[in-house]
């Protein structure tokens, strides 16, 4: 078990607005300057003597010197490289570089275009305050939707960030025997947000009108820490261990059920399909459900069951270019990421990262993974796929990194942690090329206004 602690509104301080901008005081770009030490080993003695006696002597009596003696002074100075016009030496000369590639093959290798490589900035471009932000492993109080909106839930109130102008807003403030909010996910339009609560409700927001559309009520038996979107079908996971298939559409919205979880549901992740369901929870499980093996009817069988964790599964991310390959992250007993084929259920590899793994998410653009840790570093670790390379570590946060989520153009990475900060970081890059996204239906809510009751 990961252990998860509540912070109550009420003992934090109320002087921080949510999601202002932390300014740092830079150093002055005068401080730390340093002294220029001549280095003696690099100094030809000879020659500095040379220059500070004879070698003047020529040009104080020109008299004395005719054009031929002049001629053979330069010719015999170029010889024994003597035109040089500094004494002091600060550095070793580098040594000559040796020709391993004939001129030939190293003429080949350049006109090829190497692609340069990546740079990619070790501290957060923007931080925000995050005051109240529950310091809890098994929630998810982030989210950044398609219309480039960022949702973060911050005890019992729900905070709209605009990435594009910076604009702050309130979606809703639950009250205290409903709250705390415990999970939020953008529907795929990116203008509905559900809103899991810890009394065992999910609201239904449009977030333009500002408007409640429904309340999920009945499903689980307690508080809702996890949500993901498959088109119209909300699925929930709640502490009760159920998973629950919402249709948004319809009076009745429960349509699935999947149980197989004996304690707290943390994770759950579609595939980008929408065919497969992964789910992990605190009794180290993480299950693959098939949604063409989904019934109404009785509960639903698990296509697979993995028990190699030995912690809760939380950190699950279906991998962008391999339909079928899915990555997940243990808790702090077990400190792994995995990876999954998740067609027969093998394990492919498996990498002890050193920490609790809190969340992953795949790079859209690179075969890139990025995670993010707890103790002892607190910190967000870049690995190159499959190699699981570290490429980069990115500190700054001062608590566990609970939760993280992707911007709609997947550059950029928003963190929130358990140090009541919320940072952005620019770990992805730019993409080279944008490439048209397939069509779907960007509006599962087409018939939304008849389905309510």
């Amino acid at each position: 078990m990961d252990a998860g602690s509540y912070s109550a509104s009420s003992n934090k301080k109320q002087s921080r607005c949510p999601l202002q901008e932390q300014f740092l005081q830079r150093k002055n770009s005068r401080d730390n300057l340093d002294r220029f030490i001549p280095n003696r080993s690099a100094m030809d003695f000879d020659y500095a003597h040379y220059m500070l006696t004879e070698g003047r002597k020529g040009k104080e009596n020109p008299s004395v010197s005719s054009p031929s003696r002049e001629a053979y002074r330069k010719q015999l100075a170029e010889t024994f490289n003597m035109n040089r016009t500094r004494i002091l030496a600060f550095k070793n000369k580098p040594p000559t570089p040796v020709e391993a590639i004939p001129n030939e093959i190293a003429s080949v290798q350049q006109n090829k275009t190497a692609k340069p490589r990546r740079y990619i900035p070790q501290t957060s471009e923007r931080t925000l305050d995050a005051p109240d932000i529950m310091d809890d492993y098994y929630l998810n109080l982030l989210d950044w939707g398609r219309s480039n909106v960022l949702s973060i839930a911050l005890g019992g109130t729900v905070y709209l960030w605009d990435a594009s102008d910076g604009a702050t807003s309130e979606l809703v403030t639950v009250d205290e025997e409903n709250g705390p909010v415990t999970s939020v996910k953008w529907a795929p339009d990116g203008q509905h947000i559900a809103v899991g609560l810890n009394n065992s409700e999910v609201q239904l927001w449009d977030t333009t009108a500002n408007r409640l559309l429904r309340t999920l009520k009945g499903g689980h038996r307690s508080r809702v820490g996890v949500l993901d979107w498959n088109n119209h079908i909300l699925t929930t996971g709640g502490m009760d261990g159920q998973i629950i298939n919402n249709d948004v559409r319809i009076r009745n919205p429960i349509v699935d059920t999947y149980q197989g979880h004996h304690q707290e549901v943390c994770g759950l992740k579609w595939s980008a399909s929408g065919q497969q369901l992964a789910s992990g929870g605190n009794d180290n499980l993480l299950h693959i459900w098939d949604r063409s093996m989904a019934s109404s009817n009785s509960t639903t069988q698990w296509l697979h069951r993995l028990e190699d964790h030995t912690a809760a599964v939380k950190a699950l991310a279906w991998c962008p270019f391999q339909g079928n390959l899915l990555a997940s992250g243990g808790g702090g007993s077990d400190r792994c990421i995995k990876f999954w084929n998740t067609h027969t259920g093998a394990c492919l590899n498996s990498i002890d990262t050193g920490s609790q793994v809190c969340s992953l998410l795949w790079n859209k653009n690179e075969r890139e993974l990025l995670s993010s840790h707890g103790f002892t570093q607190n910190q967000l670790t870049l690995w190159k796929y499959p190699s699981m390379v570290k490429v980069a570590e990115l500190t700054g946060h001062t608590s566990r990194v609970l939760f993280m989520a992707q911007s709609p153009d997947g550059c950029t990475v928003a963190s929130a942690a358990g140090d009541e900060t919320l940072r952005f970081w620019n770990v992805f890059g730019t993409p080279e090329v944008a490439k048209p996204a397939p069509k779907a239906n960007p509006e599962p809510f087409a018939h939304l206004n008849r389905g309510i009751r």
